[in-house]
């Protein structure tokens, strides 16, 4: 009779297993390949990354830090001060407080490079609340107004 008992559970397993393959299939392919078609369709810009060209290339993604380095761009802020580390933005003063070392680096004036900065600078409640700036939309403004000065960038592979 214990042999009978067994056997009769075996076919008990059959629905449980059949449904989470099922759920699988549903949940872990079919759905994650609707939401990313519909994202295409409908967001594409977002549903790529939200990725910034200057000419032909691609300098990066306007949510995450892109890692300027040179002397003649905008820097994110240090790791230290992110809580994330790759957070794209700066608060304005930061922003204000690097154009010395750019006017310095390139020739471009500072009243030019500050009102570039004030016309990207944006603000965390509409028109107050803490003002900051994206520093890859700012570096590709400043590559867009000075064309002369960072010819070499825009010609690099």
């Amino acid at each position: 009779m214990v042999q009978l008992a067994s056997e009769n559970n075996k076919g008990a397993y059959k629905p449980v297993i059949a449904i989470a393959v099922l759920s699988l299939v549903l949940c872990g392919v079919l759905f994650p390949l609707v939401v990313t078609g519909v994202a295409q369709v409908v967001f594409p810009n977002q549903a790529n990354g939200s990725l910034i060209q200057v000419g032909n290339r691609t300098v990066g993604s306007y949510y995450i830090d892109n890692g300027f380095t040179l002397p003649v761009f905008f820097h994110a802020r240090n790791s230290s001060s992110s809580a994330s580390g790759v957070d794209p933005d700066v608060p304005l003063q930061d922003a204000l407080s690097q154009i010395p070392r750019i006017h310095n680096a390139t020739s471009i004036s500072s009243e030019a490079l500050t009102n570039l900065v004030m016309a990207h600078a944006e603000y965390t409640l509409f028109f107050t609340g803490d003002a900051y700036v994206n520093v890859l939309a700012l570096n590709v403004a400043l590559i867009n107004q000075n064309k002369g000065v960072y010819s070499n960038y825009l010609s690099a592979p």
